[in-house]
């Protein structure tokens, strides 16, 4: 597969870490947000999965969360949105929990 191949295929695998980046300042609800943001990743999921990837979701979304936490609680962060926990957007593990896939498909891509 040559170069050009392999980075449409990972954009294409980045399109939906994009969209939701992008929806950040346009959805100010925390919870509406969380909410298209799971429907993005169960398209996303619909249209491709690889064996074990729910393994890499979920590990991506606990580390997150845990990572998360610290980093705030040492200052290193601070939200403004804090709908989860009350020191972070509810959102932001499940877009954490996705890129851990992303970034998952994009080796396996430059493996090939």
């Amino acid at each position: 597969m040559s170069i050009k191949n392999k980075t449409l295929k990972i954009f294409l695998e980045a399109i939906p870490i994009i969209l939701m980046i992008i929806l950040i300042p346009v959805i100010i609800n925390d919870y509406i947000l969380t909410i298209v943001y799971i429907l993005i990743i169960a398209v996303s999921f619909i249209i491709k999965y690889n064996k074990q990837e729910y393994t890499f979701f979920i590990f991506g979304f606990i580390a997150m969360i845990i990572s998360e936490y610290f980093f705030i609680n040492t200052g290193v962060e601070i939200f403004v949105r804090n709908s989860l926990f009350g020191i972070m957007p509810i959102w932001l593990p499940f877009l954490w929990a996705y890129g851990f896939v992303a970034i998952k498909r994009a080796v396996v891509i430059l493996d090939k």
